[in-house]
Order: structure tokens, then sequence, then C-alpha cells
């Protein structure tokens, strides 16, 4: 059935013919189809769908387009998940120490508070639970096609649909395409030479293996991002001698972490209202602390030194030795890589079977890690904690979708600039929706941009429905408009007034750009995904 549906697009044409701006100055290249692939053109016709709205993830962000479907009306949507089950993030991700990092009330979706959570910041497994709880009680779970991986999707511009090629050689025919693959979820290995060489265990923190004892071991860890920040002092009490391999250190507030008793569970449970104001309370402080002072950098400089004191106090208070306190002290800004939160990461190098390592790291061999000054350290276990591929090609999106004339989504993005429209949609790529796409994060959480992404997805489809359209395309003037937007305040964020270069965030693209952050609030993103004009589309 595949290859009666598949003709490979020639793409080196599509990019000559369809590329046309001059991008070094920030324009935003012209991808309309060219004549030859105008809609007005067709002759449009209902071939045998398969479902009219496909999703792709059941991560949080499929689960939430798939409610939000629901409630808007639309019933015929498959969400096609590669893995045996749900949950995404919080189904690959069971390392040892495993948490949210912001608050539990606020890393939750608005209309479905839990008030089960057993802490302030919630343990892994509450998280998937969670995602369990959700996908059932709204009847996501009935929707989900389980070990259908998605490696291509193709628009059909005669027919108007998009032809998602899955690993299996099925072919299954939509109207809509939802990606909803999440942001981190792929794993990166770090480029180490001698890395086939290590005769010893090598474990990946997003697929811990749960039967490998670390007791009595010599482990090193390479990697101090957030997952670092909480495996580490949950396996330092266990192991013989642990080695911390430190690129560049993160900056820690204070986690403000306790168990939450039980009766005010039981509070929250029979007056959700004390619940909300709770969540709201902690949104506005996360949005302060990771959002306002990096997003209004320039123009609140005082509030990132405010909290680079304070992360600095926390440190001074918990680490006695005046140099490992410098080596464990960022020289970037605030903001520049995600901070953390914790109240025993720093007192885990205190021990004596803990050492922090900050010289480069010159190979792996079959016996352990040598670093640039000759050294070599004995371990038996290497764990990857070099976090995931994020706005990179291969990831966003992680699969290949064809759009008119054969142009490649993923090669356009890498050769012309991460950009989309309102973070969701890219002309030339009609009837394609983004959760996760360029600019679309901000605000409190994880949920926030999902809730968004998906009310802007089904705005459109609505309006297509009420108008009896069956194709939905961003127009190019509102696309470019909003990416120059974008790039104009994208200079008041500390990624360009904070000395930034020195992070190796993965919040920077290859292009330069940090296009996982929008520069704006989340007040703004609500509001936006809600009021933005539907003539912005083309209906068709």
């Amino acid at each position: 059935m595949g290859s009666n549906f598949w003709r490979r697009p020639n793409v080196l044409y599509a990019m000559a013919s369809a590329m046309r701006l001059d991008t070094r100055k920030g324009a935003s290249p012209d991808i309309r189809p060219t004549p030859n692939f105008s809609p007005a053109s067709r002759v449009m016709h209902d071939p045998a769908l398969t479902c009219e709205i496909a999703v792709v993830g059941a991560g949080f962000s499929g689960i939430g387009a798939g409610i939000r479907l629901k409630q808007a009306g639309f019933h015929d949507f498959a969400i096609f998940e590669q893995a045996g089950d749900l949950g995404g993030t919080w189904r690959d991700n069971t390392y040892p120490g495993i948490a949210v990092d912001i608050t539990s009330f606020t890393y939750s979706f608005s209309f479905e508070p839990n008030p089960d959570w057993s802490r302030v910041f919630a343990p892994g497994h509450e998280l998937k639970a969670y995602a369990d709880h959700c996908a059932d009680k709204y009847g996501v779970r009935g929707h989900i096609r389980f070990h259908t991986r998605i490696v291509r999707a193709v628009f059909d511009s005669d027919a108007g649909v998009w032809r998602l090629h899955s690993g299996d050689n099925e072919v299954i025919v939509a109207r809509y395409l939802i990606s909803a693959c999440g942001g981190l979820t792929q794993p990166k290995v770090p480029d180490i030479a001698g890395l086939g060489s290590f005769a010893g265990k090598v474990v990946h923190t997003a697929r811990w293996d749960h039967a490998h004892d670390l007791s009595g071991r010599r482990v090193a860890i390479i990697g101090t991002g957030a997952t670092s920040v909480q495996l580490t002092p949950a396996i330092a009490p266990l192991v013989e001698r642990l080695f911390v391999f430190q690129r560049t250190p993160i900056w820690i507030l204070s986690k403000p972490d306790a168990e939450i008793p039980a009766a005010l569970r039981t509070l929250f449970r029979y007056l959700p209202l004390t619940q909300t104001s709770v969540r709201a309370a902690t949104s506005l402080l996360t949005e302060i602390i990771m959002t306002f002072g990096i997003v209004y950098n320039r123009q609140l400089p005082w509030l990132v030194r405010g909290l680079e004191r304070i992360c600095l106090n926390h440190l001074n208070a918990q680490v006695r030795d005046a140099e490992l306190r410098r080596k464990l002290t960022p020289s970037y800004g605030f903001g520049c890589k995600r901070p953390s939160f914790s109240k025993d990461y720093f007192p885990a190098f205190n021990r004596a079977n803990v050492e922090l390592v900050t010289d480069r790291i010159d190979r792996m061999t079959p016996g352990g890690i040598r670093t640039v000054d000759g050294r070599e350290r004995t371990v038996d276990t290497l764990i990857l904690a070099t976090g995931f591929k994020v706005f990179e090609k291969g990831n966003t999106p992680p699969f290949e979708v064809y759009g008119r004339g054969g142009i490649e989504l993923g090669d356009f993005w890498d050769r012309h600039r991460y950009q989309a429209y309102e973070g969701a949609t890219v002309p030339g790529f009609p009837n394609a929706f983004m959760v996760l796409g360029p600019y679309a994060t901000t605000g409190s959480s994880w949920f926030s941009m999902v809730e968004a992404q998906t009310t802007h997805a089904v705005r459109c489809l609505s309006e297509a429905r009420r108008r009896g359209a069956r194709v939905i395309e961003i127009r190019q003037e509102p696309h470019d408009a909003f990416f120059q937007d974008i790039l104009r305040r994208q200079k008041n964020t500390v990624f360009f007034n904070n000395n930034c270069a020195r992070a190796n965030s993965y919040y920077f693209d290859r292009h330069g750009d940090a296009p996982f952050l929008r520069p704006a609030s989340g007040a703004e993103l609500w509001w936006r995904c809600r009021t933005f004009d539907l003539d912005h589309y083309q209906f068709s």
C-alpha cells in the first residue's frame, strides 16, 4: 500500500524554487508554493481516510491534544505512539531521584488539578500516574495506537491529505496532522573518543536499567544539568566512589520541597478553590523566576542579578571548600541554561566518596575515563546524564515532514532558521500543527504551552469546519511578521545580554537563535492563542 501512495519528492528542486528571500538579515524565506502547487488549481476530493486527525505522540502533549479535540467535538482522531505505553518523558525517565523541577500544583493541566500529589515537587512515578489518569478520565486512551512509529509524513496536494508512513510500512491517511512529540525524548549521547571500548556498564538516564545495582560500585556521571542535580545526591550514598564530570556548572535555587499533609490533600479534594489558589501563587512565582528575568532581561536586569545572588548564597551555605565553590559557580548569567532547584545537590560534593571533575575528558578506556591532564579514573559504571536532542535536525520534528512541492520541514529549518507562526504552523505545510514548535514555550510550565498550542489548533479546525473548508494554511505575511517580531523581542532576553556563550545551553540552536523559549510572558501566550486573527490563515 505504501508504494502506491509514496513518490519521493524532488527536494532539491523544491528548495531551489521555493526559497527566495535572504535570511542573513533575519528575513523569513518565502516558502509559498509555486503556481504548480497552488491549492486553488486543484479539485479536492475525499479519499478513504484512516482518521480525520492524526496526532503523533502520546505524552502530555498528545494527551492534551486528544482532550482538547474531544472537548471541541472532534472525535475522529487517532494518536500514534511508537512505544507500548503512554506518558512520554515520564514513561521513559525513571532514574533514581527523578521528580518535577517546578511545583506539582503548576505542573499539571489547569482544568484537571490533582489533589493527591504526595509532595510539593512530585516524584516521577506520580507524573506517569497522572498521565494515565488524564488519558482514562477524558477518554483519550481508546484513541491511541501503540507500537506505531511514524517515520515520514507527506502532504498530498491533490487530495488535500497527509499520508503518514509507519516503520511497519503502513500508510495512514489523515486530513490533519498534529505533531505532539515533545522536546526531550531522544537521548543525546556525547561524542567521546573510545566510548565503545569501555568494558563496564553504560546507562543513559532516559533508559535507566533498574536491574543494574549501583551498590558498592565506582560510578561516573557525565553531565551536571537538571537530571544530574536530582541523580547525584540520590546515588551518592550507595556507591563506593562517584565521579561527576562537569562541563558547565548550573544555577541552583534552594528547593522548597515538603510532603503534603493528608489533611491538606483532603482540603484540595473537597474545596478545589484552595488548590486553584495555591496553583495561581506557585505559577506566578515560577514565572517570575523562570520567565520574567529571562525574557525581559534588558528591562529587568536587577531581577536576574537578585536571583544570582540568592543562588550564590545557597551555594556558599552548603559547600565548605572554597575551591569547590569556585568550580560550582557558573560563569554565565542566570537563565542562559535552565536553572534548577535542589537542597541536596551541593551537599553531595561534601561527601568523601564524591569528586567533582572539571578537567576535560580526553577519552574512555576499557577501565575508566582519562582526562586531558593524563589522569585516569577507574570506573565500572558510566551514567550519561547528557540530556536530549532539542531544536536540531532529526529531532524537531523527529520524523520527515514533506509539505507542498516536496519541501522537508526539518531541512528547511536547518537551512533557514527555526520559525513558525505562533509556534504552531509554517507556510507550505497545510493542515499541519505543532504542539512544540519554534518559540512555542513560555510561561510557568510545559502544560501552559500544551494548552495554548492545542487551543490554537482547535480554533483553526473549528473555523475550517464552520466554513466547510478542507485545507488550512498560514499565510506568508503574518508568518513573517510574527517571526520578525520574535527576532526583535529576542534581543531583550538574557540569551543575548548575559554572557550566555559559555553556558552550553540546549536553548540555543546552531543558528545562534534560542527557539525553545518565546520572548513573551505566559499571560501573553494564553491571550494570543485565543485571539489571533483567523484571517491570517487561508481556508480553501
